[in-house]
């Protein structure tokens, strides 16, 4: 009887009746602490204006090779190329100091350049090309470091911002002066084109990029003068907009050379204005510190320092430090061996696979690469396709699965089929992995463990939640059937997308299907590769999916609208119907309504309190089930200095935007040989691989 009455007591503490609990089979239980973990680096916090400012200084330096170029006239001098105030890094919040020119930083990945176009969807292979390309309105990989009371986007191409005093508009400064790496001026006609021609032209999908819901529905943008332009907001004071107009949603392309390939502009298709500028397109310019100048289909891509950079340090010294970037095209698991080995000199380590080995080899003295761990910010969850109205498949064993997932008790009855702990040791045994019920990730700033609802893992639990969602298995062959006006009550199939590129992604599909088996529900891997991956989640193609999650549920205010559907295509797995609106449920409604608040807060507390609200929501009804989180490592070589310490692979953004690269440097006796192009500036746009070179 004392048994009862305290398993009473702790289901009416965490606000579920005791008769709820026993019928439906699946009660909320103690969500396990994290495993410690002493690898983890340590960060120091500072201020925004520790770490950069504006102004003009008496004197600026280069590199000898580009004042060479220049005294023989073949570059305008210095201060003509800088703008009027550049950005200034602060020496105090270089670990380092002030650096020195030259080396290169060489980096392997796994994918291949689909073209130059960013703006209209193409990828530029990923692992770091596109972020030291790019360059947005605001920036946030550098935010790990900043202090909570002074946590806001760093400044960037927009230099400072003022909010009406209603807040429903945001007028922001753009750097004056500043040019594209072929010389030609930066100005607010680059935002505008990249705002109406490709954000607002629903025929346009840029990479990561915006949508007309990301700022909010009615939104709309103008420019005020060439360097300032305007935002006017439905809501006020959607501060959170910021974090979506750094990386890599809100970057503005140079309009000067993508305009006249727009379809508004010429006789091109969408496709053809999408394919304009393809790998083999050399110096596509850019405003971020490197420029492409080679492509070898499947060896390399090279980028070579941007002659207009406009960002010096304390000193005057033009950034990057770094000559060259190299991109060799291998395959993301040799990304990790090669850096590990010295042959590369940049990874995130985040194939949880190779942790154990990586980790033996950087323990020895002599091992050319160091590996420090940041906080767990790569996880894994199980998303359920909601949709009922016609988004994605719509035959009748499609339909009737969606009907499943829309059902409380089918979703506990997954939730709970799930042994957590064994899915993690299937990555990587040791304390990396940590149990992951879904919601905001554990150990992150809005994180709450007493608002988050924890279903452990129980396979009879999980059969009488199945039972309560009207399956029984009526044919005797072991797998639950739909009821009978549903499918014509044949077995419950499910397919479960994953991405085949990945092992991790791979070994949790296989965990899901044969745990799915124990509870008698047959699952069936879809395993698809790149484009095909991404082409299936785009369009519904899946009942369920397990996908690696994005920073919405790390930092909260960043890509907010992807924690709810507030939009109708704002969610990766429950969108819009032909009818153009989301059937949401009644806890996708509250859901929506928190996060519009939360969106629309002022004050640090109320945002607290919003999240708290949301991630009780969303994992009392099992939203995403969650699957595991863990940490990854940077692997950097021992050589580069001015890498910030505790810099995590992924928060706000990549590492390689979170180290600030433009500030990494190579001490003189140190450097390397490694240059491909050296004592070189990138040519014209559009001249071939390896060719046009200023030299």
């Amino acid at each position: 009887m004392k048994t009862i009455t305290g398993l009473m007591a702790a289901m009416l503490a965490l606000g579920v009746s005791a008769s709820a609990a026993l019928a439906d089979g699946a009660a909320p239980g103690q969500l396990p602490d994290p495993p410690k973990f002493d690898a983890q680096g340590k960060v120091t916090l500072v201020g925004v204006g520790d770490i950069l400012t504006y102004g003009a200084l008496p004197a600026y330096n280069e590199p000898d090779f580009v004042k060479a170029l220049e005294k023989a006239g073949k570059l305008p001098a210095l201060k003509d190329r800088l703008p009027k105030e550049p950005m200034i890094y602060k020496t105090g919040n270089m670990k380092d100091g002030i650096g020195v020119y030259g080396d290169v930083m060489r980096h392997v990945i796994g994918g291949r350049p689909e073209g130059w176009n960013y703006w209209a969807g193409q990828s530029q292979g990923w692992g770091g090309i596109d972020i030291g390309l790019q360059e947005c309105l605001t920036r946030t990989g550098p935010l790990f470091q900043v202090k909570a009371e002074e946590l806001q986007p760093l400044p960037n191409l927009a230099k400072s911002w003022d909010w009406s005093a209603d807040g429903k508009q945001l007028t922001m400064h753009l750097i004056e002066g500043a040019k594209w790496s072929d010389g030609e001026p930066f100005s607010a006609d680059d935002v505008m084109f990249y705002w109406e021609k490709n954000v607002l032209d629903t025929n346009v999908h840029p990479l990561n990029g915006a949508n007309p819901g990301t700022f909010g529905e009615g939104t709309t943008l103008e420019k005020v003068d060439a360097n300032t332009i305007k935002w006017t907001f439905k809501n006020a004071f959607p501060t959170q907009v910021l974090y979506a107009m750094a990386y890599g949603t809100f970057c503005p392309g140079p309009a000067h050379i993508l305009a006249p390939q727009h379809p508004a502009n010429s006789k091109n298709t969408y496709d053809q204005y999408k394919n304009a500028f393809p790998p083999s397109y050399m110096a596509m310019p850019t405003m971020g510190g490197w420029v492409v100048v080679d492509h070898k289909p499947d060896n390399i891509v090279v980028l070579r320092r941007n002659p207009y950079y406009w960002k010096v340090d304390e000193k005057g010294n033009q950034l990057p430090y770094l000559n060259e970037l190299q991109y060799r095209l291998s395959t993301w698991a040799d990304r990790d061996v090669q850096a590990v080995a010295g042959t590369g000199d940049f990874s995130n380590l985040e194939q949880a696979e190779n942790y154990v080995e990586s980790l033996k080899k950087s323990a020895d003295a002599a091992a050319p690469a160091r590996l420090e761990f940041g906080q767990r910010t790569i996880g894994y969850a199980l998303q359920f396709n909601y949709s009922a109205n016609g988004w994605g498949d719509t035959d009748d064993r499609s339909v009737g699965v969606h009907k499943l997932n829309r059902d409380l008790h089918f979703r506990k009855a997954v939730t709970s089929m799930l042994d957590r702990q064994r899915l993690g040791e299937s990555l990587v045994k040791g304390p990396f992995t940590a149990i992951y019920p879904g919601g905001i990730y554990p150990g992150t700033s809005f994180y709450d463990k007493a608002s988050t609802v924890y279903y452990p893992y129980n396979v009879e639990a999980a059969k009488a939640e199945l039972a309560a969602a009207g399956l029984k298995d009526t044919d005797g062959d072991g797998i639950l059937n739909f009821p009978k006006d549903v499918n014509g009550g044949k077995n419950v199939e499910i397919t479960v997308l994953g991405n085949a590129d990945y092992q991790s992604d791979k070994s949790l599909v296989e965990g899901i299907v044969a745990m799915g088996e124990k509870v008698g529900l047959k699952v069936i891997p879809k395993l698809l590769s790149g484009k095909d991956h991404d082409a299936a989640r785009d369009a519904g193609k899946f009942d369920w999916s397990v996908l690696r999650q994005g920073s919405e549920v790390i930092t909260a205010v960043q890509n907010t609208d992807h924690l709810a559907p507030i939009g109708p295509n704002t969610t990766d797995f429950h969108k819009a119907g032909a009818d153009g609106k989301v059937d949401l449920m009644d806890f996708e409604q509250q859901l929506v309504d928190t996060v519009n608040k939360f969106i629309g807060a002022k004050e640090a507390k109320d945002r607290i309190e919003l999240m708290k609200q949301f991630q009780k929501t969303a994992t009392e009804n099992v939203y995403t089930a969650g699957l595991t989180v863990y940490p990854g490592a940077l692997i950097i070589n021992k050589r580069f200095s001015n890498v910030a310490p505790g810099a995590p692979i992924f928060m706000y953004n990549w590492a390689e935007d979170n180290i600030i690269r433009e500030r990494v440097y190579v001490a003189a006796d140190k450097q390397q040989k490694y240059e491909l192009f050296p004592d070189t500036l990138p040519g014209k746009p559009g001249s071939a691989p390896g060719e046009g070179l200023v030299k």
